[in-house]
């Protein structure tokens, strides 16, 4: 018996040290985040389904790329919540970021946690896009595989050179509107587009839409023009990204923020 716990012990000390020595090692931490965030959206996506069969009764009766799309939407709002709330802690409440930090400039700091985070992100959207580019059309038009694609070349570039992580979190931030928008599909597949719910999630998708796809890009604009004389010496593709993939997702937040409003105007008048 003690032969066999000391065979297990030595087993286990040396998983231990291969997940720290390797798995977590600085060098590693991007490819192990990127496979863990595809394993995630697979077991997300797999909850999703296994616990809609159970608890939603409508859910059967949905064609088989409505079941696809229900358990897509649910890997994508386990990401938002995990990201946002990653996002909001860095940029917000954690030093790493702050102008109080003078080790060395904010557009080249990183940390290990911040690294994995990106990388788990870059995982969702390589997952998400295939999934959509399978299935094109039916899991969004032209205008998602934009954004996508935008997305994850700016968050893998930022996570292999840590270079402008403190600006991508700042974008990802937006993230925390993806649950509502979200359950706003969810409730209108299930039936529910006349109900309380529905408007009060409506209401609820204006502001934050308002607060973190719209003013906080002009926040980030004014940080960025704060710091330019840090953001020059960044790598020349880094620059762009930093400049080009905001301002592209800028506009397209305006463009589906002008479609929220009308929407949102629609279904009051319709109570009234």
């Amino acid at each position: 018996m003690t032969a066999v716990s000391m065979t297990v012990k030595s087993y286990q000390n040396q998983a231990q040290m291969l997940f720290k020595n390797y798995l977590l090692a600085d060098s590693f931490i991007p490819y192990t985040s990127i496979l863990g965030g595809i394993l995630a959206c697979k077991v997300a996506y797999d909850l999703t389904q296994l616990i809609s069969s159970f608890y939603i009764k409508t859910y059967p009766g949905l064609t088989k790329i409505q079941r696809v799309e229900w358990n897509n939407r649910g890997i994508s709002t386990i990401h938002a919540i995990f990201v946002s709330a990653l996002s909001l802690y860095f940029v917000f409440w954690s030093d790493l970021f702050s102008d109080r930090q003078l080790a060395n400039l904010v557009v080249f700091r990183s940390s290990a946690l911040s690294t994995f985070g990106l990388g788990v992100s870059v995982g969702y959207f390589l997952s998400d896009l295939g999934m959509i580019l399978w299935l094109y059309p039916s899991l969004g038009g032209i205008e998602y595989v934009i954004h996508h694609s935008f997305s994850g070349i700016a968050v893998a570039y930022s996570m292999f050179t840590g270079e402008a992580q403190l600006y991508t979190y700042m974008i990802l931030i937006s993230e925390v509107t993806t649950p509502e928008i979200n359950m706003r599909w969810y409730l209108h597949t299930a039936g529910m587009k006349r109900s309380g719910a529905y408007l009060i999630n409506g209401v609820v998708i204006f502001f934050v839409w308002l607060i973190a796809r719209v003013l906080l890009f002009g926040y980030m604009f004014y940080h960025v023009y704060l710091h330019y004389n840090q953001v020059i010496k960044m790598h020349t593709f880094g620059y762009v990204l930093v400049f080009g993939v905001p301002s592209v997702l800028a506009t397209m937040n305006l463009m589906w923020f002008g479609k929220i409003i009308k929407g949102l105007v629609k279904t009051l008048a319709k109570r009234q």
